[in-house]
């Protein structure tokens, strides 16, 4: 299998600065946060809002809002680790699920590292955000993640008809097994160095003050929103 050594300067390799196939108006830069117990309703508003071809691609099956539901009320932030990707409307239109694992629990990969934990990696990406590099980014952010934290085996499971994903794991490297309309693949990643964990610290910096800017910017909006529909008390 390949290796993904360093992610320095990884915007510029997998194209993902600038949103070129949108206006300039509703072009931005895609950052990558890591989120938390508080972003879960957000996280289930996403899902929620993906349709049914969105559902069946990211999760191999066709789940209803009520399965949609209790797979995110069981999301564990403190075992996993999710990250995301809000817009300028501090929507949240990416999600990057990277699940711990005991090495035994996958046997494709197994008998491919010594560690005692594997990474699994599902992505989602709302319909308005797609064909900008979200995904790549989120997988990109994932694999520097892996890395630090002394994992370095990444897999991917999806179905084979999940052309995203699958682009995305070409894109690292990745060799594609098929089998019965299902699709493997993993990342061997080399072991941290003082780049990468600089690189995770500084781009989950940068992207917790965006997030910061974006959630101030919403709530002024709301209060701006709330002041106008108020009536104008007639002066006396």
């Amino acid at each position: 299998m390949n290796q993904i050594d360093q992610f320095a300067g990884g915007s510029d390799r997998y194209g993902l600065e600038h949103c070129d196939s949108r206006s300039e108006q509703d072009k931005f830069v895609v950052r990558v946060k890591e989120l938390s117990e508080r972003d879960r309703r957000r996280l289930l508003m996403h899902f929620l809002a993906l349709n049914d071809n969105d559902r069946y691609l990211r999760f191999g099956s066709m789940l209803s809002d009520e399965l949609i539901t209790k797979y995110v009320q069981m999301i564990n932030f403190s075992r996993d680790a999710v990250f995301g990707v809000y817009d300028n409307d501090f929507k949240l239109v990416g999600v990057g699920h990277l699940a711990f694992a005991p090495r035994d629990v996958l046997p494709i990969v197994s008998d491919a590292t010594t560690k005692e934990r594997v990474a699994e990696f599902g992505v989602s990406v709302s319909a308005s955000a797609r064909g900008i590099g979200v995904g790549s980014k989120l997988f990109e952010r994932a694999a520097i993640h892996c890395r630090n934290a002394d994992v370095d085996t990444l897999y991917i499971h999806c179905l084979a008809s999940n052309q995203t994903m699958i682009h995305i794991a070409k894109k690292a490297g990745m060799e594609i097994f098929r089998l019965h309309g299902e699709a493997d693949a993993y990342l061997k990643l080399r072991p941290a160095n003082p780049a990468s964990v600089m690189q995770e610290a500084v781009e989950e910096q940068v992207a917790s003050f965006d997030y910061a800017l974006k959630a101030n910017a919403r709530a002024a909006t709301k209060w701006l929103e709330i002041m106008s529909s108020q009536p104008k008390k007639d002066d006396d």
